[in-house]
C-alpha cells in the first residue's frame, strides 16, 4: 500500500466520521450549547503572548452550528497560512439515551489516532510534511489530530479558563553566555541609555557565568494562551483537557454547573510570577538542575 494511499484512506474514513457525528448530534436533543467567539488571529500570533482576547458567546441555532463547523475545520480554506490554528471553545450539552453519540466520538477519536499514526510512521519531518499535503491538500494537520473531548458522567460543574502556552529551548551554559553576549550590543528603549543596558547584560551575564559548566538551562518564553475546560466532581476528583474544539457533556443533568470561558487578561494570569522563578527574568532563562 502506498503512504499517500494509506493517508488518504485513513483522512476519509476520519473525514466521514466526523460527518455522521455532526449529523447525529444536530438530530439529537441538545439540551443546552454555547460557542465562545474568538477575534480572528494572524501566523504573528500564534508565537506570541496576547494581552488581552475579548470573547463573544453565542447561545441556541447559531451555537450549535458554530460549535459543528468547528469540529470540521481542518483546512486552510481562507485562512493564510496552515501554521493557524483556529480554537473553537463551546460546549454541547446533549441527551445520548442510547450511547449513540458516545460510540460515535469513540470511533472519531480512534479513527483521528489512527490517522495520526499514519503519518508518523514517515521518520523524516521533510518527507511527512510533503506526504500528507500530496495526500491531503491544504489540510492543517494539528487540526485534524485534535481530540474531541467529552464527559458520560455526573460532574459537579464544566467551566472554561485559559492556560499558557510556553516556547522552550534548551541550551548549555556555554550557548547562553554567547546569547548574552550578542545582546550587549543591541540597542533597548526600555533603559536610560546604552551604559546602562549594558550594565544590566553584564550582571546577567555574572549571574549565569557563576553557574557549574554542565549546568542545564531551559529558556521557557510564553506564546499563545489557549482556553481550558475544567471538569469537576469533587476538590480532589477533577480533570482538565484542551478547550481548542466544543466540549460535549452527554445526559446532562440540572446539578451540574456550567461555566462560560471569560476574557482573557494577561494583567490577571501572569504565569511567569506564579509559576516560575527565573535566572533571568527578562528573556525567562531557567536552570534545569
Amino acid at each position: 500500500m502506498s503512504k499517500k494511499f494509506n493517508l488518504r484512506s485513513n483522512f476519509d474514513y476520519l473525514n466521514d466520521q466526523i460527518s455522521l457525528l455532526c449529523d447525529e448530534i444536530r438530530d439529537s436533543e441538545i439540551v443546552t450549547c454555547y460557542y465562545f467567539s474568538l477575534p480572528d488571529i494572524t501566523e504573528e500570533d500564534e508565537n506570541k503572548a496576547p494581552e488581552e482576547i475579548l470573547v463573544s458567546k453565542l447561545s441556541g441555532e447559531l451555537a450549535l452550528e458554530k460549535c459543528l463547523s468547528g469540529f470540521k475545520d481542518l483546512f486552510v480554506d481562507d485562512k493564510k497560512s496552515g501554521k493557524i490554528l483556529t480554537r473553537h471553545p463551546g460546549i454541547i450539552a446533549v441527551n445520548d439515551s442510547d450511547l449513540k453519540l458516545k460510540s460515535r466520538l469513540i470511533d472519531v477519536n480512534k479513527a483521528k489516532q489512527s490517522f495520526k499514526d499514519a503519518i508518523l510512521e514517515i521518520n523524516n519531518n521533510d518527507a511527512r510534511f510533503e506526504a500528507v499535503h500530496d495526500a491531503v491538500p491544504n489540510l492543517i494537520t494539528l487540526a485534524a489530530y485534535r481530540k474531541i473531548h467529552f464527559e458520560d458522567a455526573i460532574p459537579y460543574s464544566v467551566r472554561f479558563t485559559w492556560m499558557k502556552k510556553h516556547s522552550s529551548i534548551t541550551l548549555s551554559k556555554q550557548a547562553a553566555l554567547e546569547m548574552l553576549n550578542k545582546s550587549s550590543g543591541y540597542s533597548n528603549p526600555r533603559v536610560i541609555d546604552q551604559q546602562s543596558w549594558f550594565q544590566i547584560v553584564e550582571t546577567e551575564k555574572l549571574r549565569v557565568g557563576s553557574l557549574n559548566e554542565k549546568s542545564k538551562l531551559r529558556i521557557k518564553r510564553p506564546t499563545r494562551v489557549t482556553p481550558e475546560v475544567n471538569i469537576r466532581f469533587t476538590a480532589k476528583n477533577r480533570y482538565h483537557v484542551s478547550g481548542a474544539l466544543p466540549f460535549i457533556l452527554l445526559n446532562p443533568q440540572k446539578e451540574t454547573k456550567l461555566g462560560e470561558l471569560p476574557d482573557y487578561s494577561a494583567a490577571n494570569i501572569d504565569t511567569r510570577k506564579k509559576d516560575y522563578s527565573y535566572l533571568i527574568e527578562r528573556i525567562y532563562l531557567e536552570t534545569l538542575d
